[in-house]
């Protein structure tokens, strides 16, 4: 079981070179996003990453996985929770969860529609 050690939370709105042609958020931006949830966090804990460098700590990420339940649009305001649910001698485990500040926003397609993956793309022509 986890134990939940320290949460906390940072507003970011989704700018517009962050998004992919779709006009949704890059997956790529997420990990970014993480990285600066848990900087905020340290810092909010009374520590100073850059101090932590230039003293010889430094922290590796050695395992990362994400699950994307609905798009972040360009211009979203998001507020992400950054929890750190485990620390050991060597090890900080952080669970992150990424939601819309407005929840009425809505996700899909540049119409907000599902669409089927094409034959020739499934391998089926």
């Amino acid at each position: 079981m986890t134990q939940r050690i320290d949460t906390g939370t940072i507003e970011i709105r989704v700018r517009y070179a962050e998004t992919d042609a779709m006009g949704a958020l890059h997956h790529s931006r997420f990990w970014v996003y993480f990285e600066m949830g848990r900087t905020e966090l340290l810092r909010a804990r009374g520590f100073d990453y850059a101090q932590c460098e230039r003293e010889g700590v430094f922290f590796v990420v050695a395992k990362c996985a994400a699950r994307y339940l609905a798009p972040a649009r360009y211009d979203d305001v998001l507020e992400l929770t950054t929890t750190i649910t485990r620390m050991g001698m060597a090890r900080i485990d952080h669970a992150y969860e990424l939601r819309r500040k407005d929840p009425s926003a809505q996700g899909g397609d540049r119409e907000g529609r599902m669409i089927a993956i094409p034959e020739a793309i499934r391998g089926e022509e």
